[in-house]
């Protein structure tokens, strides 16, 4: 098979490799596309702790099941999946026992631990496979299978309810899907971002509101607008998580699913005074990319993305590093 190996950082080849044989419990997937995320700079640039090379990167795949590996019950060849950052869990640790398998003591990383997409064929095991719902091309599906998942499950799992006002901070590669789906679970929405010129975007995504936090103090025209129940923080910056803390209205959540490097400077009496809180959010499981997928489906929720062969997945890979691209990378593997 063709595959994009990483043989050390900055060391991306598209090369000839085996087609890897599923084992005990694992499936093989004809991969279709595979999403290109952020994270993959964790094996491009050598960040992630423990990092064996070489390496296959990817962890938004979408493709068809091609082989069983033994014991496999659960599973047809044909069948549409995919798989996402969570690739396996080993179910006798204490999260996996306590049904956290997403924050498993030995889990698998697809693409980290265990290679991933960028590649003609991905082995995962099948407990990892969420379902790609029939109609969505498999080129949408792969950046659900982590932006979307994350947005979508930290938007359920924040404490808002139908109705209530959530503002998203950021309009990039997560933020763009954040609002999608904020709107589509029956939120009053905000969008936050810089710069006047995101005002009619915003609102064609199905934002309610548009606060642009480079005109100043995001945070009152938050306050001005009753104080969100949810923020949730999808831009990696700091600074600008830092600015909207202050508008959180009473017993509001800020969900962080964006990582930026530096600390996140936050007063105290702006959770005190308000009994508010700030919480992170993992993106999900198998069960989760299956519900992620099959509610953008019922709701025309699809990410903006920009297509590369598999030989220019380098391309894709500075794209998305750069901003440049709008506003996912995906690399379309097969037809």
């Amino acid at each position: 098979m063709k595959a994009g190996v990483v043989h050390g950082p900055k060391q991306l080849v598209i090369e000839d490799r085996p087609i890897p044989k599923p084992g005990p419990g694992e499936i093989r997937i004809r991969v279709h596309a595979c999403g290109v995320c952020h994270s993959d700079m964790f094996v491009t640039e050598g960040m992630w702790p423990g990092l064996e090379y070489p390496r296959i990167p990817g962890h938004e795949v979408a493709g068809v099941v091609d082989a069983l590996g033994e014991g496999v019950s659960q599973q047809r060849v044909g069948n549409r999946v995919g798989v996402g950052w969570h690739g396996g869990h080993d179910g006798v640790c204490d999260p996996c026992l306590k049904g956290k398998f997403i924050h498993c003591e030995h889990a698998q990383i697809t693409g980290l631990t265990r290679d991933g997409g960028y590649a003609e064929y991905a082995v995962t095991d099948a407990a990892a496979v969420a379902r790609v719902p029939e109609g969505m091309s498999f080129t949408d599906a792969g950046p659900l299978l982590c932006a979307g998942v994350t947005t979508f499950n930290a938007l359920r799992n924040a404490g808002a309810r139908s109705g209530d006002l959530v503002a998203v901070q950021g309009l990039g590669g997560l933020g763009h899907l954040g609002v999608q789906y904020a709107r589509a679970m029956g939120f009053e929405v905000v969008a936050v971002s810089r710069g006047e010129d995101k005002r009619e975007f915003a609102h064609q995504l199905g934002a309610h509101h548009f606060v642009d936090a480079k005109a100043g103090a995001p945070a009152a025209a938050l306050r001005a607008l009753g104080g969100p129940r949810v923020i949730l923080a999808t831009a990696p910056h700091a600074a600008s998580i830092s600015a909207v803390v202050g508008g959180l209205g009473l017993e509001g959540c800020l969900m962080i699913v964006a990582a930026p490097f530096e600390p996140i400077q936050v007063g105290a009496i702006d959770l005190i005074s308000g009994d508010r809180r700030i919480q992170g959010w993992s993106s999900g499981t198998a069960t989760d990319s299956t519900d992620a997928m099959a509610f953008a489906q019922q709701h025309g929720i699809r990410p903006m993305i920009e297509t590369f062969p598999l030989d220019d997945a380098g391309a894709a890979l500075e794209r998305m590093a750069s901003g440049a691209v709008r506003f996912r990378s995906v690399i379309a593997v097969a037809d």
